[in-house]
Protein backbone atom coordinates (compact mmCIF):
# COMPACT_ATOMS: atom_id res chain seq x y z
CA UNK A 1 0.00 0.00 0.00
CA UNK A 2 1.57 3.33 -0.96
CA UNK A 3 2.68 5.66 1.92
CA UNK A 4 0.14 8.55 1.41
CA UNK A 5 -3.23 6.09 1.25
CA UNK A 6 -1.57 3.72 4.16
CA UNK A 7 -1.33 7.51 6.37
CA UNK A 8 -4.68 8.52 5.22
CA UNK A 9 -6.14 5.09 6.85
CA UNK A 10 -4.17 5.87 9.94
CA UNK A 11 -5.22 9.13 10.62
CA UNK A 12 -8.94 8.29 10.29
CA UNK A 13 -7.90 5.34 12.44
CA UNK A 14 -7.40 8.19 15.40
CA UNK A 15 -10.53 10.45 15.11
CA UNK A 16 -9.97 12.13 18.49
CA UNK A 17 -6.66 13.10 17.73
CA UNK A 18 -7.03 14.11 14.77
CA UNK A 19 -10.34 16.07 14.85
CA UNK A 20 -9.00 18.49 17.61
CA UNK A 21 -6.11 19.45 15.42
CA UNK A 22 -8.02 19.56 12.49
CA UNK A 23 -10.49 21.90 14.37
CA UNK A 24 -8.06 24.21 15.44
CA UNK A 25 -6.26 24.65 12.54
CA UNK A 26 -9.50 25.15 10.95
CA UNK A 27 -10.39 27.77 13.04
CA UNK A 28 -7.12 29.55 12.40
CA UNK A 29 -7.13 29.48 8.86
CA UNK A 30 -11.09 30.10 8.47
CA UNK A 31 -10.42 33.12 10.91
CA UNK A 32 -7.79 34.46 8.72
CA UNK A 33 -9.58 33.71 5.27
CA UNK A 34 -12.65 35.29 6.51
CA UNK A 35 -10.93 38.51 7.11
CA UNK A 36 -8.54 38.65 3.56
CA UNK A 37 -12.48 37.77 1.93
CA UNK A 38 -14.38 40.39 3.98
CA UNK A 39 -11.23 42.92 3.21
CA UNK A 40 -11.56 42.50 -0.32
CA UNK A 41 -15.55 42.76 -0.68
CA UNK A 42 -15.74 45.86 1.63
CA UNK A 43 -12.29 47.52 -0.11
CA UNK A 44 -13.86 47.06 -3.83
CA UNK A 45 -17.57 48.46 -2.52
CA UNK A 46 -15.48 51.26 -1.04
CA UNK A 47 -13.29 52.29 -4.15
CA UNK A 48 -16.23 51.44 -6.57
CA UNK A 49 -18.38 54.10 -4.96
CA UNK A 50 -16.02 56.81 -4.11
CA UNK A 51 -15.30 56.34 -7.54
CA UNK A 52 -14.00 60.31 -8.81
CA UNK A 53 -15.78 62.35 -5.57
CA UNK A 54 -13.21 64.27 -4.27
CA UNK A 55 -15.38 66.45 -1.78
CA UNK A 56 -18.82 66.06 -0.09
CA UNK A 57 -20.54 69.07 0.52
CA UNK A 58 -22.93 69.05 3.20
CA UNK A 59 -24.06 70.39 6.26
CA UNK A 60 -22.01 70.67 9.36
CA UNK A 61 -21.43 68.19 11.50
CA UNK A 62 -19.22 64.96 11.46
CA UNK A 63 -17.40 64.51 8.38
CA UNK A 64 -17.21 61.21 8.26
CA UNK A 65 -21.08 60.81 8.75
CA UNK A 66 -21.15 63.20 5.48
CA UNK A 67 -19.67 60.73 3.86
CA UNK A 68 -20.99 57.38 4.91
CA UNK A 69 -24.57 59.42 4.86
CA UNK A 70 -24.30 60.71 0.80
CA UNK A 71 -21.34 58.93 -0.78
CA UNK A 72 -22.29 54.93 0.95
CA UNK A 73 -25.76 56.17 2.32
CA UNK A 74 -25.53 53.85 5.10
CA UNK A 75 -25.81 56.40 7.99
CA UNK A 76 -28.25 60.08 8.27
CA UNK A 77 -27.26 63.35 7.15
CA UNK A 78 -26.18 65.86 8.96
CA UNK A 79 -28.58 68.26 7.46
CA UNK A 80 -30.13 69.87 4.79
CA UNK A 81 -28.37 72.96 3.41
CA UNK A 82 -29.78 75.45 0.87
CA UNK A 83 -29.58 74.75 -2.17
CA UNK A 84 -29.17 78.09 -3.55
CA UNK A 85 -26.04 78.60 -1.41
CA UNK A 86 -24.66 74.97 -2.76
CA UNK A 87 -24.95 76.47 -6.07
CA UNK A 88 -22.37 79.21 -5.61
CA UNK A 89 -20.05 75.98 -4.80
CA UNK A 90 -21.05 73.84 -7.53
CA UNK A 91 -20.69 76.86 -10.04
CA UNK A 92 -16.78 77.30 -8.28
CA UNK A 93 -14.19 77.75 -11.06
CA UNK A 94 -11.91 74.88 -9.32
CA UNK A 95 -15.60 71.99 -9.82
CA UNK A 96 -15.45 70.21 -12.58
CA UNK A 97 -18.87 68.26 -11.38
CA UNK A 98 -21.17 68.73 -8.93
CA UNK A 99 -24.03 65.90 -8.23
CA UNK A 100 -26.85 67.48 -5.71
CA UNK A 101 -28.79 64.94 -3.53
CA UNK A 102 -31.71 65.46 -1.99
CA UNK A 103 -33.44 62.77 0.62
CA UNK A 104 -35.08 61.52 3.58
CA UNK A 105 -37.80 59.27 2.64
CA UNK A 106 -37.76 55.51 1.72
CA UNK A 107 -39.47 52.67 0.21
CA UNK A 108 -39.54 49.60 2.32
CA UNK A 109 -36.20 50.98 3.67
CA UNK A 110 -34.09 51.65 0.14
CA UNK A 111 -33.90 55.30 -0.03
CA UNK A 112 -35.31 57.34 -2.85
CA UNK A 113 -33.07 59.64 -3.75
CA UNK A 114 -33.86 63.11 -5.49
CA UNK A 115 -30.79 64.27 -8.37
CA UNK A 116 -29.67 64.72 -11.68
CA UNK A 117 -29.45 62.15 -14.25
CA UNK A 118 -25.44 63.33 -13.67
CA UNK A 119 -25.53 60.82 -10.72
CA UNK A 120 -26.78 57.77 -12.52
CA UNK A 121 -24.19 58.53 -15.45
CA UNK A 122 -21.42 58.90 -12.79
CA UNK A 123 -21.23 55.50 -11.87
CA UNK A 124 -22.09 54.06 -15.59
CA UNK A 125 -25.48 52.93 -14.49
CA UNK A 126 -27.27 51.35 -17.72
CA UNK A 127 -31.15 51.08 -17.98
CA UNK A 128 -32.36 47.37 -18.17
CA UNK A 129 -35.83 48.49 -19.17
CA UNK A 130 -37.92 51.93 -19.41
CA UNK A 131 -35.97 54.95 -19.01
CA UNK A 132 -34.66 57.24 -16.83
CA UNK A 133 -36.32 59.46 -14.70
CA UNK A 134 -37.15 63.28 -16.18
CA UNK A 135 -40.25 64.42 -14.04
CA UNK A 136 -41.00 64.83 -10.89
CA UNK A 137 -42.29 61.99 -9.12
CA UNK A 138 -40.98 59.38 -11.53
CA UNK A 139 -38.50 56.88 -10.50
CA UNK A 140 -36.14 54.69 -11.83
CA UNK A 141 -35.12 51.69 -9.31
CA UNK A 142 -32.05 50.34 -8.75
CA UNK A 143 -31.42 46.27 -9.69
CA UNK A 144 -31.41 45.59 -6.05
CA UNK A 145 -34.38 47.44 -5.20
CA UNK A 146 -36.31 46.13 -8.05
CA UNK A 147 -35.74 42.62 -7.28
CA UNK A 148 -36.34 42.81 -3.49
CA UNK A 149 -39.20 45.15 -3.91
CA UNK A 150 -41.07 43.44 -6.77
CA UNK A 151 -41.16 46.93 -8.33
CA UNK A 152 -41.82 46.95 -11.88
CA UNK A 153 -42.64 49.26 -14.95
CA UNK A 154 -45.54 51.16 -14.30
CA UNK A 155 -46.07 50.63 -10.76
CA UNK A 156 -47.19 53.30 -8.12
CA UNK A 157 -46.20 53.70 -4.38
CA UNK A 158 -46.27 56.14 -1.93
CA UNK A 159 -42.87 56.85 0.51
CA UNK A 160 -42.15 56.92 3.60
CA UNK A 161 -41.08 59.37 5.62
CA UNK A 162 -37.31 59.12 7.17
CA UNK A 163 -34.68 56.70 6.15
CA UNK A 164 -35.16 53.53 8.51
CA UNK A 165 -39.11 53.49 9.59
CA UNK A 166 -41.59 52.38 7.34
CA UNK A 167 -44.69 53.84 9.14
CA UNK A 168 -45.40 57.39 8.52
CA UNK A 169 -46.43 56.97 4.72
CA UNK A 170 -47.25 60.14 2.70
CA UNK A 171 -50.22 59.56 1.00
CA UNK A 172 -51.44 62.48 -1.20
CA UNK A 173 -47.98 62.07 -3.67
CA UNK A 174 -47.71 58.56 -5.63
CA UNK A 175 -43.80 57.79 -7.26
CA UNK A 176 -44.39 55.84 -10.48
CA UNK A 177 -41.45 53.45 -12.00
CA UNK A 178 -40.43 54.85 -15.34
CA UNK A 179 -37.20 52.51 -15.50
CA UNK A 180 -35.29 49.98 -13.81
CA UNK A 181 -31.68 49.75 -13.96
CA UNK A 182 -28.84 46.98 -14.44
CA UNK A 183 -26.94 45.73 -11.90
CA UNK A 184 -23.84 48.27 -11.02
CA UNK A 185 -22.60 46.87 -8.40
CA UNK A 186 -22.33 50.81 -7.11
CA UNK A 187 -24.75 52.03 -4.43
CA UNK A 188 -27.66 53.10 -7.48
CA UNK A 189 -28.63 48.98 -7.18
CA UNK A 190 -29.54 49.95 -3.73
CA UNK A 191 -31.38 53.21 -4.78
CA UNK A 192 -34.60 55.03 -6.20
CA UNK A 193 -33.43 57.86 -8.16
CA UNK A 194 -35.91 60.69 -8.89
CA UNK A 195 -36.05 64.63 -9.83
CA UNK A 196 -34.93 66.72 -6.58
CA UNK A 197 -38.67 68.38 -7.41
CA UNK A 198 -40.12 65.32 -6.26
CA UNK A 199 -38.52 65.00 -2.79
CA UNK A 200 -39.74 68.71 -2.22
CA UNK A 201 -42.68 67.74 -3.63
CA UNK A 202 -43.80 65.22 -1.22
CA UNK A 203 -44.36 67.37 1.75
CA UNK A 204 -45.69 70.53 -0.39
CA UNK A 205 -46.41 71.81 -3.81
CA UNK A 206 -42.97 71.73 -6.22
CA UNK A 207 -43.60 75.40 -6.90
CA UNK A 208 -44.03 76.51 -2.97
CA UNK A 209 -41.09 73.94 -2.16
CA UNK A 210 -38.12 75.36 0.17
CA UNK A 211 -35.54 74.49 -1.93
CA UNK A 212 -33.28 72.95 0.52
CA UNK A 213 -30.57 69.91 -0.37
CA UNK A 214 -29.04 66.99 1.59
CA UNK A 215 -25.58 66.95 -0.57
CA UNK A 216 -23.83 67.90 -3.24
CA UNK A 217 -20.83 65.37 -4.80
CA UNK A 218 -18.05 67.61 -5.97
CA UNK A 219 -15.20 66.63 -8.20
CA UNK A 220 -12.56 68.93 -8.39
CA UNK A 221 -10.75 70.77 -10.86
CA UNK A 222 -7.93 72.13 -9.39
CA UNK A 223 -6.05 70.51 -6.49
CA UNK A 224 -6.63 73.96 -4.56
CA UNK A 225 -10.43 73.37 -4.07
CA UNK A 226 -9.50 71.18 -1.17
CA UNK A 227 -8.06 74.12 0.40
CA UNK A 228 -10.04 76.75 -0.76
CA UNK A 229 -13.45 75.68 -0.09
CA UNK A 230 -12.75 74.84 3.39
CA UNK A 231 -12.30 78.53 4.14
CA UNK A 232 -14.40 79.55 1.43
CA UNK A 233 -17.62 77.77 3.56
CA UNK A 234 -16.26 79.05 6.98
CA UNK A 235 -19.07 80.85 8.06
CA UNK A 236 -21.63 79.46 6.70
CA UNK A 237 -23.36 76.42 7.67
CA UNK A 238 -22.35 74.59 5.23
CA UNK A 239 -18.94 72.18 5.16
CA UNK A 240 -16.47 69.54 2.24
CA UNK A 241 -15.67 66.74 3.72
CA UNK A 242 -12.65 64.53 1.73
CA UNK A 243 -13.61 61.04 0.97
CA UNK A 244 -10.02 59.28 0.62
CA UNK A 245 -8.85 60.82 3.98
CA UNK A 246 -12.05 60.33 6.04
CA UNK A 247 -12.42 56.29 4.86
CA UNK A 248 -9.21 55.76 5.26
CA UNK A 249 -9.42 57.36 8.96
CA UNK A 250 -12.11 54.72 9.38
CA UNK A 251 -9.71 51.83 8.32
CA UNK A 252 -7.30 53.17 10.08
CA UNK A 253 -9.67 52.93 13.15
CA UNK A 254 -10.90 49.38 12.16
CA UNK A 255 -7.24 48.45 11.77
CA UNK A 256 -6.63 47.99 15.75
CA UNK A 257 -9.19 45.34 15.91
CA UNK A 258 -8.33 43.57 13.00
CA UNK A 259 -4.69 43.35 13.64
CA UNK A 260 -6.03 41.76 17.12
CA UNK A 261 -8.34 39.62 15.45
CA UNK A 262 -5.99 37.96 13.12
CA UNK A 263 -3.13 37.50 16.16
CA UNK A 264 -5.80 35.85 17.70
CA UNK A 265 -5.98 33.58 14.64
CA UNK A 266 -1.97 33.00 13.94
CA UNK A 267 -2.24 31.94 17.44
CA UNK A 268 -4.58 29.16 17.01
CA UNK A 269 -3.07 28.01 13.97
CA UNK A 270 0.38 28.09 15.99
CA UNK A 271 -1.58 26.20 18.75
CA UNK A 272 -2.78 23.47 15.83
CA UNK A 273 0.41 22.64 14.64
CA UNK A 274 2.03 21.65 17.83
CA UNK A 275 -1.41 18.98 18.17
CA UNK A 276 -0.35 17.81 14.81
CA UNK A 277 3.46 17.36 16.17
CA UNK A 278 2.26 16.53 19.42
CA UNK A 279 -0.25 13.81 18.07
CA UNK A 280 2.10 12.12 15.34
CA UNK A 281 4.83 11.79 18.39
CA UNK A 282 1.83 9.99 20.24
CA UNK A 283 0.99 7.78 17.45
CA UNK A 284 4.57 7.25 16.43
CA UNK A 285 5.25 6.01 20.24
CA UNK A 286 2.31 3.94 20.32
CA UNK A 287 3.18 1.91 16.73
CA UNK A 288 6.71 1.56 17.17
CA UNK A 289 6.21 -2.64 17.07
CA UNK A 290 4.30 -1.87 14.08
CA UNK A 291 7.02 0.14 12.23
CA UNK A 292 9.40 -1.94 13.54
CA UNK A 293 7.38 -5.20 11.83
CA UNK A 294 7.48 -2.91 8.70
CA UNK A 295 11.72 -2.33 8.99
CA UNK A 296 11.58 -6.44 9.59
CA UNK A 297 9.53 -6.87 6.58
CA UNK A 298 11.87 -5.00 4.05
CA UNK A 299 10.44 -1.50 4.20
CA UNK A 300 13.05 1.01 4.05
CA UNK A 301 13.54 4.10 6.88
CA UNK A 302 13.00 6.39 4.12
CA UNK A 303 9.04 4.74 3.44
CA UNK A 304 8.65 5.08 7.23
CA UNK A 305 9.38 8.56 7.36
CA UNK A 306 7.07 9.17 4.52
CA UNK A 307 4.32 8.01 6.35
CA UNK A 308 4.58 9.58 9.12
CA UNK A 309 5.31 13.08 7.46
CA UNK A 310 2.06 11.96 5.02
CA UNK A 311 0.04 11.74 7.91
CA UNK A 312 0.72 15.44 9.34
CA UNK A 313 0.46 16.38 5.76
CA UNK A 314 -3.13 14.89 5.49
CA UNK A 315 -4.14 16.82 8.74
CA UNK A 316 -2.79 19.85 7.71
CA UNK A 317 -5.12 19.51 4.28
CA UNK A 318 -8.13 18.96 6.32
CA UNK A 319 -7.98 21.51 8.39
CA UNK A 320 -7.14 23.70 5.49
CA UNK A 321 -9.74 22.82 3.55
CA UNK A 322 -12.04 22.64 6.45
CA UNK A 323 -11.12 26.20 7.66
CA UNK A 324 -11.94 27.25 3.74
CA UNK A 325 -15.61 26.37 3.54
CA UNK A 326 -15.80 27.72 7.36
CA UNK A 327 -14.35 31.24 6.06
CA UNK A 328 -17.49 31.05 3.38
CA UNK A 329 -19.71 29.91 5.84
CA UNK A 330 -19.16 32.96 7.56
CA UNK A 331 -19.07 35.47 4.89
CA UNK A 332 -22.73 34.33 4.09
CA UNK A 333 -23.61 34.82 7.49
CA UNK A 334 -22.24 38.35 7.71
CA UNK A 335 -23.58 39.14 4.00
CA UNK A 336 -27.16 38.62 4.74
CA UNK A 337 -26.64 40.54 7.96
CA UNK A 338 -25.29 43.48 6.16
CA UNK A 339 -27.66 43.13 3.32
CA UNK A 340 -30.83 43.24 5.71
CA UNK A 341 -28.98 46.26 7.84
CA UNK A 342 -27.40 48.37 5.00
CA UNK A 343 -28.84 46.63 1.89
CA UNK A 344 -25.09 45.66 0.59
CA UNK A 345 -24.09 42.58 -1.24
CA UNK A 346 -20.10 41.83 0.01
CA UNK A 347 -20.77 37.86 -0.60
CA UNK A 348 -17.64 37.56 -2.74
CA UNK A 349 -16.68 33.74 -2.44
CA UNK A 350 -13.84 33.67 -4.89
CA UNK A 351 -10.29 33.10 -3.69
CA UNK A 352 -8.20 35.94 -2.97
CA UNK A 353 -4.69 36.81 -3.34
CA UNK A 354 -3.47 36.65 0.51
CA UNK A 355 -5.43 32.78 0.43
CA UNK A 356 -3.47 31.31 -1.54
CA UNK A 357 0.02 32.35 0.28
CA UNK A 358 -2.01 31.48 3.70
CA UNK A 359 -2.44 27.60 2.21
CA UNK A 360 1.38 27.34 1.19
CA UNK A 361 2.46 28.90 4.38
CA UNK A 362 -0.04 26.59 6.51
CA UNK A 363 1.26 23.69 4.23
CA UNK A 364 5.07 24.37 5.10
CA UNK A 365 4.45 24.74 8.78
CA UNK A 366 2.34 21.73 9.33
CA UNK A 367 5.25 19.26 6.74
CA UNK A 368 7.66 20.74 8.90
CA UNK A 369 5.35 19.90 12.34
CA UNK A 370 5.54 16.81 10.76
CA UNK A 371 8.93 16.52 9.59
CA UNK A 372 10.42 16.19 13.04
CA UNK A 373 7.99 13.07 14.11
CA UNK A 374 8.76 11.74 11.14
CA UNK A 375 12.42 11.96 11.47
CA UNK A 376 12.29 9.66 14.92
CA UNK A 377 10.94 7.15 12.75
CA UNK A 378 13.95 6.78 10.85
CA UNK A 379 16.07 6.22 14.79
CA UNK A 380 13.72 3.26 15.97
CA UNK A 381 15.97 0.24 17.46
CA UNK A 382 14.42 -2.28 15.69
CA UNK A 383 15.83 -5.55 17.80
CA UNK A 384 15.04 -3.47 21.22
CA UNK A 385 11.15 -2.77 20.06
CA UNK A 386 10.79 -6.03 19.22
CA UNK A 387 12.22 -7.40 21.71
CA UNK A 388 10.19 -5.53 23.73
CA UNK A 389 6.86 -6.54 22.23
CA UNK A 390 5.69 -3.64 22.13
Amino acid sequence: MKPARLARRNVLDRPLETGLSVLLLAFGVGIISLMLLMQRSLTEDLDRNIKDIDLVLGAKGSPLQLILANVYHVDVPTGNIPYAEAKKVMRHPYISEAIPLAYGDNYELYRIVGTEPSYANHYGAEIESGRLFDAAFEVTVGAEVAAKTGLSLGDTFYSAHGLTDGTDVHRDKAYTVVGIFETTGSVIDQLLLTPIASVWGVHEDVADANEEITAVLLKKKNPLAILTLPNLLRDTPMQVALPAIEMNRLTQQFGIGIRSLRAVALLIMGLSFVSVFIALFASLRDRKYELALMRTMGAPPQRLFKLVLFEGLWMTAAGIVSGLILSRIGVILLANALADQFHYDVAQLAPVNGEYLLVLAALAVGALAAALPARSALKIDISNTLGQGR
